[in-house]
This record gives structure tokens, C-alpha cells and sequence, in this order.
């Protein structure tokens, strides 16, 4: 009796528990998993991170994990296509203010993903500039060129002359390396990283402005512009 009484608390327990725990919509379920493997993809390479190392970090099963991804491989591009989702909202180009106002809303935009989404931000750029393999290259292309698209709005320029597409695009660069470095480090304010890489564009601007004569005249516009009432 006393053995049955005690195997009988212990599934009561069990059930307790189970109605304990909020139970998951399909969505919010799939959502959980991928905030669990994105945590992990920001600190080790794919290849060293398990099914199982992702169901332990979302407290699921892998059988769970394989349900809603099939895979690994299919999770992680799960994973980077969600971060590279919320950084394509929070990148919608500001409608008001001068070119560089406008650009220095978005680069603030784009902080605040790197500062309220570092594992997304981190796994997104996991394996630098260079990486452009498969489903994942073109995931972390296609934010790049987006960023691109909505500087050059910010600029009030449609079709930028190829001097000055190299030249912010080595400054996309230049802005991925230093959230990265921000996110490990945090010993600069964000506020005045945010102003030197806005500095730093300026600067590089002008010295392509010496090569290229609409880059020199676009700078120039910017310039009278920051400077007018």
C-alpha cells in the first residue's frame, strides 16, 4: 500500500507539473527552439552544436526539434532568416530630416537590434564579411544589400556611381565589426560609437569624393545641407 500511495504522489507530481508549465502554440513553440539555437550559433560554430544541444537549451526533446525542423541545417537557416527578419523591420528607412539625420536614425535603428538581439545579431554575422556559402550567404547578402538600399534612401541617391558603392559598402563592414566588438567589449558608450562610425563615413566620403566626381559632389551637398538652417 505504501509503495502504491508513493507511486501515485509521484504521477500526481508529474501532472502537477505539466499543468505548471504554459502550454505552447505552434508558433510560440517553434519560436522558443530558434531563440534556444540562435544563443547557441552566437558562441560556437554550427558545426560543433547538436540537435541535443538545442533541445537542452529550449528543455525539449530532439524528436521535438526534428518535428519542426527536420534537421540541424534546416534549424540554423530557421534561425538566421528570424534575426534577419527583425533587422529588416527595425532597418525601414525614416521618412523626415536631412540625409545624414536620417542616416544616424538608422544606424541607432540598427544598434538597437545589435544591443536587444546580440545572439541574432551575433549568429547572423558569424564567419565575417567573407562567408557567402549556401542559403546562409545569401541570407546574411540579402541584409547587406537591404542596409545598403536604405542608406543610399537615407543619401537621397538611387543608383550610386561604383565609387561610392564600394565606399559604403567598406563602411557596412566597418559598422558590422565594431557591433560585433561593442558586443563583446562594451567599454565605448553606444551613443559615441554610433557618432564616430557616422565621423568615419564622412571622412571616407570625402577622400572618395577626391577619386570620383559625383561621390566629391555629393559630399558636398551633404555638407552645405548639415550646415543650412
Amino acid at each position: 500500500m505504501g509503495d502504491r500511495a508513493m507511486a501515485g504522489g509521484k504521477a500526481r507530481s508529474r501532472q502537477s507539473g505539466g499543468r505548471g508549465r504554459r502550454r505552447l502554440s505552434v508558433d510560440e513553440r517553434r519560436d522558443e527552439l530558434i531563440d534556444a539555437a540562435l544563443q547557441l550559433f552566437s558562441t560556437r560554430s554550427p558545426e560543433d552544436i547538436s540537435i541535443d544541444d538545442v533541445a537542452a537549451a529550449a528543455g525539449a526533446s530532439r524528436a521535438l526539434v526534428y518535428h519542426y525542423f527536420g534537421g540541424k541545417y534546416e534549424l540554423y537557416i530557421a534561425a538566421l532568416g528570424s534575426a534577419a527578419k527583425k533587422l529588416s523591420v527595425l532597418l525601414e528607412p525614416p521618412t523626415e530630416g536631412k540625409p545624414m539625420e536620417r542616416l544616424r536614425i538608422s544606424l541607432q535603428r540598427y544598434f538597437d537590434f545589435v544591443e536587444t538581439h546580440a545572439a541574432g545579431y551575433t549568429a547572423l554575422l558569424r564567419g565575417g564579411p567573407a562567408d557567402r556559402s549556401g542559403e546562409a550567404g545569401e541570407i546574411v547578402d540579402g541584409i547587406r544589400r537591404l542596409l545598403l538600399d536604405r542608406i543610399l534612401h537615407s543619401l537621397d541617391i538611387e543608383v550610386p556611381p561604383p565609387i561610392l558603392r564600394i565606399t559604403l559598402r567598406c563602411w557596412m563592414a566597418v559598422v558590422e565589426t565594431a557591433g560585433l566588438d561593442w558586443l563583446e567589449n562594451r567599454d565605448v558608450a553606444r551613443a559615441d560609437l554610433e557618432r564616430l562610425l557616422v565621423d568615419q563615413l564622412v571622412v571616407i566620403m570625402q577622400t572618395a569624393g577626391r577619386h570620383d566626381p559625383g561621390t566629391g559632389a555629393l559630399f558636398d551637398r551633404l555638407s552645405q545641407e548639415e550646415l543650412s538652417k
